[in-house]
């Protein structure tokens, strides 16, 4: 079976495990635990339930849209900067947690995220150029960092100075 302008089963398989291996690091590394529930949180923050259903639809989101980027140009060099572009974010979607979760650095973590929502403009930008749908698929992930990184904001000037692991 193959894709509408697709190549088969390959790039959707591959596009589905690199957002599960990306899925599964960060999970791993996020660890809510007696010091994270001793933050002090600003009254907006999302629900704890809510974060996994989040996440979940817009990992799915992204995947069709790197899918639907790659089937939509078969160009070699457009294919290496699509896939540098994934690579790129799912680095800084991990390093994040990892900032903040287990070297408890929420602060460091502030200044990664600006890295990680430029990843996400980028992922837009270039998955847009191939697809406008494939580009706007991308939009709630920039959306949802944007809220995480003002509500990364708000845990600094809330909580600051941090001294990493105790």
């Amino acid at each position: 079976m193959s894709f509408p302008g697709g190549e088969g089963w390959g790039p959707p398989a591959v596009a589905a495990l690199a957002a599960i291996l990306v899925a599964v690091a960060g999970a791993v590394a996020t660890k809510t635990d007696g010091w994270y529930r001793h933050l002090r949180f600003p009254a907006w923050k999302p629900p704890d339930w809510a974060f996994g259903p989040v996440w979940t639809t817009i990992f799915l989101l992204t995947t069709i849209a790197a899918v639907m980027a790659w089937n939509g140009d078969p160009d070699p060099t457009a294919r290496g900067l699509l896939v540098a572009a994934y690579a790129v974010n799912g680095v800084l979607n991990i390093a994040w947690s990892v900032l903040f979760f287990r070297l408890r650095r929420p602060d460091w973590a502030l200044a990664e995220v600006a890295a990680l929502w430029l990843s996400i403009a980028v992922l837009v930008l270039v998955t847009g150029r191939v697809s406008l749908a494939a580009g706007l698929m991308n939009l709630p992930y920039l959306a949802w960092v944007s809220v995480a990184a003002c509500l990364n904001l708000r845990i600094v000037r809330l909580n600051a100075p941090f001294r990493g692991l105790a």
